[in-house]
């Protein structure tokens, strides 16, 4: 190759790369002119949320070029629908409504919005009216005589959701005609069945809107749906989702409530909305705590693609203005929520979000998510009608407990009372930690999520999102034991005991043998966990049990192995995070396990296992002990930090552990 080509090469290649950098910096989210005065830890204002929700509408915005395109996205590949033609009519409503959350705020303070040269209010009224046309591939059936709810019934929930909350360009331009046709094929899914959970919202909001815009609608159909989801509060802010708690049963609920009441039910039935106003006012004490110090979000549950749409209560709590909420640390919180996701480089593709955490992530999609489906994390945007003057845009942004309560060296346990969650910060590292609900067979777990990994885990920690368990025995944070089918199956099937003394109590069976069986303690502590578990299994069997799992990121995961006081320490550092596991009682090794594919955050990971393989007539107490720890990469630990544990007294049912700082810690099995 003669120099003059090698150098147009050169030239060639540089300029491709440059705009394939361009490319991909043009789809991360940037914090222009950022205000490190009033928000000295995100630099964001309500101006960066507006600018961080138009980012998102104008990415759907890229597939738009007439008022009759639908919101229909690239499809991800795996178990997400639309897997046959018939989904499709319901996936484009999915974009609509979806994305309508995200539009709506925006328009009620600019009608005029012009994205992608398109009048944003023009193409949402043009296509509201198509789902009433027949003849335009976007109609929507009315909902059949006998016909069960469907998705149809929550995307018509979250249109109405949008109408409610800007009717004046939403609803009153409208064709009198289109009005008519939308009230009747809408009304026949919100008077009608419904799912036993937050669903009943969906036919709530569809009554109400028609109601106040004046139609007849079904009152003790909507008074019922009410107050029956009145009855799945389980206090302290928690609402039960039929059976699980997670952020979803939290946020959905109390944003439901609270939207509800501000612009319907405070009008028409005070009383309904005054019992939702009290339940929202009791999440302030403990849903904060639920985020990191840096206002992470926590991967656990359910619709994790939601996202940002857990943070939508702390703008909510501007509604109530409250002169004892911490409004600084309420927006701290929220923006870097948005901040956690929006300027991570793997969150978009193609401009929409991807279905994952991050990026892209299999095993935390359910079954009933479509691409679009992701932009219900839009329901964050509804903050943005707490008016400009509001506490909640204007208090200078704070730590909150993390700098007013919250002490080096401590570790901080929250107990939810009936919902028996336990939320856990650890002011070492600004990580926060959630332990709840799973009790769920997969025989029985048709959509295939509340058996898994979103709900199974010992614990979630915002610092460690969830891995996947693998094929050959990868596992973290959980149980694996091998089944009568000699397959590596997880615990899921967890009851709760108690939560005393600092320590959370749970039994827990394996789903395949009744006869497999644990009492789990889980103890906090202020660089990690102890868990004390004991085996009541009749019979011998293989097992082992995972630390948290880190990715790899810029460089390999160096493993280091040490003995101390004739403990085998092993700990794994990818330059972010050390984690360090020790066996204390009961295992008979450790390893170092690399997974690939299993992780959120990157394709390569590790994570530390203790293994074992036991005889009930040889195994006399049957309780294993483990440390499992953690700290910031580049930090020394001392060898008390590696093994706390002063001294251990054990019998058959019980065990009591001193501590060379704190309190000893006594664990009955009875």
């Amino acid at each position: 190759m003669n120099k003059s080509s090698l150098l147009f090469l050169t030239v060639f290649l540089s300029t491709f790369l440059f705009a394939q950098k361009k490319e991909s910096n043009r789809e991360v989210f940037q914090i222009t002119n950022p205000d490190y005065k009033l928000s000295p830890y995100t630099g964001m204002t309500k101006q960066h949320w507006r600018d961080a929700a138009l980012y998102l509408l104008e990415g759907a915005f890229t597939y738009i070029h007439t008022l009759d395109d639908p919101m229909k996205f690239p499809k991800q590949q795996g178990k997400s629908y639309p897997i046959n033609e018939s989904q499709i009519p319901t996936e484009k409503l999915e974009g609509l409504c979806r994305t309508l959350f995200i539009a709506a705020p925006l328009l009620k303070e600019n009608p005029d919005l012009v994205i992608n040269n398109i009048q944003v209010a023009d193409y949402y009224r043009h296509q509201i009216g198509e789902l009433t046309n027949p003849s335009s591939p976007s109609y929507i059936e009315s909902r059949p005589k006998n016909g069960g709810p469907n998705q149809k019934l929550v995307e018509f929930g979250a249109l109405a959701v949008s109408m409610m909350i800007n009717p004046e360009v939403l609803w009153k331009p409208m064709p009198q005609n289109q009005k008519d046709a939308l009230a009747k094929i809408m009304l026949s899914y919100g008077d009608g069945p419904t799912v036993d959970s937050n669903w009943k919202f969906f036919n709530v909001f569809v009554l109400s809107f028609f109601k106040e815009q004046g139609y007849e609608v079904n009152e003790k159909l909507l008074v019922e749906y009410l107050e029956k989801s009145l009855k799945h509060y389980r206090g302290n802010g928690w609402y039960n989702d039929s059976p699980a708690y997670d952020y979803y049963s939290m946020w959905a609920f109390q944003m439901y409530g609270m939207i509800w009441s501000e612009y319907f039910g405070k009008k028409n039935y005070p009383e309904i909305a005054a019992q939702f106003e009290q339940n929202f006012s009791d999440l302030k004490s403990n849903y904060p705590n639920l985020f990191s110090k840096n206002g992470e979000m926590i991967m656990w549950g359910r619709s994790i693609s939601y996202r940002t749409g857990s943070i939508i209560p702390f703008p909510l709590m501007g509604f109530q203005n409250d002169p004892n909420t911490n409004f600084g640390w309420m927006r701290r919180i929220a923006s870097g929520v948005i901040k956690q996701f929006f300027t991570h480089p793997d969150f978009m593709k193609d401009r929409v979000p991807t279905l994952g955490f991050y990026g892209a992530f299999e095993p935390a999609v359910q079954i009933y998510s479509c691409r679009g489906s992701v932009y219900w994390m839009g329901k964050a945007f509804l903050g943005l009608l707490v008016p400009d003057n509001n506490p909640f845009w204007n208090a200078k942004e704070n730590n909150g407990n993390w700098d007013t309560q919250f002490k080096k060296d401590k570790v901080y346990n929250q107990y939810q009372g009936d919902s028996q969650i336990l939320i856990t910060d650890y002011p070492n590292i600004g990580a926060s930690e959630v332990r709840a609900w799973c009790h769920e067979k997969v025989k029985n777990d048709w959509q295939k999520f509340r058996s898994t990994e979103n709900y199974n885990r010992l614990s979630y920690n915002s610092a460690f999102p969830w891995q996947a368990d693998g094929e050959n025995g990868e596992v973290a944070m959980n149980y694996l034991v091998k089944n009568k089918v000699d397959k590596w199956e997880a615990f899921r099937l967890f009851t709760f005991k108690n939560f005393e003394n600092g320590i959370y109590h749970r039994e827990v069976v394996l789903e395949t043998d009744e006869n497999i069986k644990f009492s789990l303690a889980d103890i906090p502590l202020a660089n990690g966990i102890l868990r004390v578990d004991k085996n009541n299994s009749d019979k011998a069997i293989s097992m082992r049990l995972g630390h948290y799992a880190l990715p790899e990121l810029d460089k390999e995961i160096m493993v280091t192995k040490k003995k101390i006081k004739n403990y085998e320490v092993t700990i794994i550092d990818n330059g972010k995070y050390q984690l360090a596991m020790i066996p204390i009682l009961g295992w008979e090794k450790s390893e170092v396990v690399n997974a690939q594919g299993l992780h959120p955050e990157s394709n390569k990971s590790a994570v530390i296992d203790v293994i074992a393989h036991t005889n009930p007539e040889k195994e006399g107490s049957g309780i294993y002990a483990t440390l499992m720890l953690w700290k910031k990469s580049g930090e020394k630990w001392n060898s008390k930090e590696l093994i706390p544990v002063k001294n251990i007294q054990q019998s058959d049912k019980s065990i009591t552990i001193d501590f060379y700082k704190g309190n000893a810690k006594h664990i009955s099995f009875d």
